[in-house]
């Protein structure tokens, strides 16, 4: 999981995702339609994914992706995100993180 903090760090919103994952894109776009300052991670992507996949899956993450993190929080996956989104908690969480500025 060590890895994982050093990417989530110094960064509003981090989400790991895999390029092929329709849930995945979904909540990328959901994230970004307020012009969030989102980075992403795809796993199936990078060289070290695996590895980050299973320290997902380890610190309880099932799936593993989408995995999003919100002030360096795991907030969870696309039921955590579209639930926030619905209850009108999305925006206040990602204006704390200094992800978005409106």
């Amino acid at each position: 999981m060590e890895s994982v903090k050093k990417m989530i760090a110094e960064k509003p919103v981090v989400m790991f995702s895999k390029s092929k994952c329709c849930m995945c894109h979904t909540i990328k776009t959901l994230i970004s339609s307020f012009g969030a300052n989102l980075t992403v991670y795809e796993l199936d992507e990078l060289s070290n994914g695996l590895q980050l996949e299973k320290a997902l899956l380890a610190s309880g993450r099932r799936p593993s992706v989408p995995a999003v993190f919100i002030g360096q929080e795991l907030i969870g996956g696309a039921n955590e995100i579209m639930s926030l989104h619905l209850e009108g908690r999305r925006i206040p969480l990602l204006k704390k993180a200094k992800a978005i500025w409106l």
